[in-house]
């Protein structure tokens, strides 16, 4: 795979992250029973977001390239077992973890989730991972007053 395109790619990955779950895109009917999807297009390039479940979910980034499958991101993970039920506070949890994928400069630089910290009064987001767009694996969390309330675990990469 090029170079020239894989810049692309990535700034392609990186609109279709703030367009779909992160920009609070539109959901599109699933092709999975119990799943929640969302997709963007931009010429041969095609994304979906697909994931299941609420207070802890598993779900996977998915991009075709002229109809062939190219790039995956895979993550799972959630609340903490003592926020599940926490309709209220998991929302906000949610609202913020949108905040945070959505800053960063993803479209100019790999950026699997969100940038490495980012603040919000009481919340903060952080994340670590090792690799590139090729291959990765990360690690991350959202903290309420200095406490952990969610993680994420998430690795992918190229198919070709």
């Amino acid at each position: 795979m090029d170079k020239e395109f894989i810049v692309k790619l990535n700034s392609f990955i990186g609109e279709a992250s703030l367009k779909t779950y992160a920009g609070g895109g539109a959901e599109i009917r699933p092709s999975e029973v119990g799943f929640h999807e969302l997709e963007h297009r931009d010429g041969d390039l095609y994304y979906k977001d697909s994931y299941g479940g609420h207070f802890q979910s598993w779900g996977r980034e998915t991009v075709w390239y002229k109809n062939e499958l190219i790039w995956s991101s895979y993550y799972g993970g959630g609340m903490e077992k003592e926020y599940h039920g926490n309709e209220e506070f998991t929302h906000q949890t949610f609202s913020f973890l949108k905040k945070a994928m959505s800053a960063g400069e993803k479209q100019k630089e790999f950026q699997p989730r969100g940038p490495s910290k980012y603040e919000d009064g009481d919340w903060r987001y952080q994340v670590t991972w090792n690799g590139d767009i090729a291959k990765f694996l990360g690690h991350e969390d959202i903290l309420y007053r200095d406490k952990v309330v969610f993680t994420h675990d998430f690795f992918g990469g190229f198919y070709i």
